[in-house]
């Protein structure tokens, strides 16, 4: 018998979201990680809120709407929105009935601010990697460091003395002309209008140089994901003092290794790694200079011919997974936000949402 093409209007809805979501969806393990974290995060939550005045959006549900944003590359609150409102499983994962209203993105927006404000990206990646199957995935003894350039909401042409001096511009409007020829640009003579804490820099030789901050990233050996992560200005030393840092920041007492590409290979940050009790298996650089001097590695024989020395060589290369799905995936490519407080933690919100997509596969493998 045909079927009918009418569609028909029901008084009540008995649509049950949780029989929607197929039992092996992989959202299913994330979310149940997610809820344990937030759990954890309870007395934070109610820190950062008063007790008088009207109620907001839950901390939990706009976390992990923020969570859906990274994982499915939505662009903005308004189009996050949108897919809210009509698409189930998104709805099951913040937490939403099939029959509640969604919120106006200017609304989300506002009550995302109050987040951006603390630390609780970071807090929030640690209760992450704190759960107990999570933490059996992890490696306490082998680490890997890096750093990418994060470009600034800036234009080139807000790049303007500080001094207020200048050409004045021409052609009218926001967007107006502007010729950079034959001028000389530098951070400490010349600061942005729009993000006063970008920098002007490129990332090596022969690139352009333009407005942006630095991304880093301390990874552990086993399975690459993300231990520690911040964001700092952009400038030549910026890379190795954030990853001293974070070495710093990590739990225990025994000895470590951390691995680093040729840009860490420098005489300071291979000491400051012996003086937090970790052994630099940074990769050699020893080009030859333009004055025809071979560079000297600050790594000698002494670590390199340990076999651990060509693992943690070959697993530092996971730390560019990670690099590639937060840029291209989380949008961290170019930051949505301006001021350094609000660009790490999107930039380490970003570390914590791709942990957790990583989770469903690594669990399974363990099990």
């Amino acid at each position: 018998m045909r079927g009918s093409d009418e569609r028909s209007g029901a008084l009540f809805s008995y649509v049950d979201l949780e029989h929607r979501v197929p039992a092996g969806h992989p959202l299913r393990q994330v979310r149940m990680v997610v809820n344990e974290a937030l759990n954890a995060l309870s007395g934070d939550f109610d820190r950062l809120y008063g007790r008088i005045g009207r109620p907001g959006v839950p901390p939990e549900k706009l976390l992990r709407a923020l969570l859906l944003q990274a994982f499915y590359s939505i662009r903005s609150e308004r189009q996050l929105m949108e897919r809210l409102d009509f698409d189930l499983l998104f709805r099951w994962f913040v937490g939403l009935g099939i029959d509640d209203p969604v919120w106006d993105h200017s609304t989300f927006s506002k009550n995302r601010d109050r987040l951006l404000d603390g630390d609780l990206a970071a807090r929030f990646m640690t209760e992450v990697l704190n759960r107990p199957k999570v933490r059996r995935l992890l490696s306490d003894e082998h680490f890997s460091v890096d750093g990418t350039l994060i470009e600034a909401w800036a234009s080139m042409k807000s790049f303007r003395p500080r001094d207020g001096g200048g050409d004045d511009p021409s052609g009218g409007g926001r967007n107006h002309d502007a010729d950079f020829r034959g001028q000389q640009r530098r951070n400490d003579s010349h600061t942005s209008t729009t993000d006063g804490d970008a920098r002007l820099f490129r990332k090596g030789d022969g690139r352009e140089s333009r407005l942006a901050y630095l991304g880093h990233l301390l990874t552990e050996n086993r399975h690459g994901l993300v231990v520690r992560a911040t964001a700092t200005r952009a400038g030549g030393r910026g890379e190795w003092e954030a990853g001293l840092a974070m070495v710093g920041t990590l739990d225990g007492r025994h000895r470590i290794t951390v691995g680093g590409d040729k840009g860490y290979d420098v005489r300071d940050f291979a000491v400051g790694l012996r003086a937090l009790g970790a052994t630099p298996h940074l990769a050699q650089n020893r080009h030859v200079t333009k004055t025809g001097r071979h560079r000297r590695s600050s790594v000698d024989g002494r670590t390199t011919r340990h076999p651990g020395y060509l693992v943690s060589q070959r697993r530092r290369k996971l730390v560019e997974e990670a690099f590639g799905w937060i840029k291209t995936i989380a949008g961290q490519n170019k930051t949505r936000f301006r001021g350094l407080e609000r660009v790490g933690w999107s930039f380490t919100f970003a570390a914590a949402a791709y942990n957790l997509i990583r989770l469903p596969k690594l669990l399974e493998t363990a099990t």
